[in-house]
């Protein structure tokens, strides 16, 4: 599959085990359960995949062994962006050679606030230098920085930038989708524009919320498909809140919690992120529409369906 097929991807967790090592097992799991349900791509060492808080040689077997573990059935873009050129550069490269790793990550750089020729300039020589298609990734939140709407048309002429991860305005979206390349994708970073996005124009989402609520998102694309608007439009209303209250706490404890409570055993969050403690759990289970103690229990939670 191409990634401009691909419709619903999930910026997959990092799970660790009791010793805080990475637990390739639950990754394994956790990455069949969501393929079986219907998301078809993935980025690894995202931001929801604690990134920064991963060593250059754990990026390096991670994204090795879940090429391994996808084995070629949906896209996998994996994160090497950084604030230096140089070192995005040669660290991509390093990813570019690991099989089963189809695009890299590379966001605005942070911290740095680069204006607008900055980031033409970073993301052209990166592109011009890089053994695989890039994917730009647009969070003015977390970066400090934005780039504009034009400068994502500008390069979204190039050979070797692929797609924008698009973190803004529905209004910048529908602009980038009349003025982009024709082989260019576009993706939303907000899980709440998932259905709006695509009615748009865009291809399609890539989601935290996707971890716990892949059949209700799959059933809401399949229904826009279908031409069954009212079931797509319930579906989005549904979710929309459960989508915010997975970034009520640093993302990505809720999740995590969640998926704990789900039986997926991903552990908790490595520092300077804090794993959700019971009163937390108890605030996201009523964010979530849930009994108050339905995250502290063992048993695996069913969140069911709309």
């Amino acid at each position: 599959m191409k990634l401009a097929d691909a419709d619903l991807l999930t910026a997959i967790i990092t799970p660790f085990n009791d010793q805080n090592e990475i637990d390739y097992a639950a990754l394994e799991k956790l990455t069949n359960y969501l393929i079986s349900k219907g998301s078809n791509g993935f980025v690894i060492g995202g931001t929801t995949g604690e990134t920064p808080e991963l060593t250059h040689d754990e990026k390096i077997e991670l994204y090795t062994k879940f090429g391994q573990i996808v084995d070629g059935r949906v896209p996998v873009i994996a994160g090497t962006g950084s604030n230096n050129t140089v070192e995005t550069i040669a660290f991509t490269n390093e990813v570019a050679k690991i099989p089963g790793i189809d695009y890299a990550l590379v966001v605005v750089p942070p911290y740095n606030k680069p204006n607008q020729r900055g980031m033409k300039a970073h993301f052209t020589t990166v592109a011009n230098n890089v053994n695989i298609p890039i994917v730009m990734y647009n969070i003015p939140g977390r970066t400090g920085s934005k780039m504009l709407q034009e400068t994502i048309c500008e390069l979204s002429h190039h050979d070797n930038i692929a797609a924008v991860k698009q973190c803004a305005s529905l209004e910048e979206m529908e602009y980038i989708i009349d003025h982009k390349d024709d082989d260019f994708a576009v993706f939303s970073g907000e899980d709440a524009q998932a259905l709006t996005a695509r009615v748009l124009g865009a291809n399609g989402v890539i989601s935290v919320a996707s971890h716990s609520y892949t059949p209700q998102m799959r059933a809401m694309y399949d229904a826009l498909y279908d031409g069954d608007y009212q079931t797509a439009a319930k579906l989005q209303r549904w979710l929309t809140p459960k989508m915010a209250a997975l970034f009520m706490f640093p993302s990505p404890s809720p999740v995590k919690a969640v998926l704990n409570a789900q039986g997926f055993a991903v552990g908790g969050c490595r520092l300077p992120i804090m794993t959700l403690n019971d009163d937390e759990k108890a605030q996201l289970a009523v964010a979530l529409d849930l009994p108050k103690d339905a995250l502290n229990h063992d048993l695996p939670l069913d969140l069911g369906a709309e």
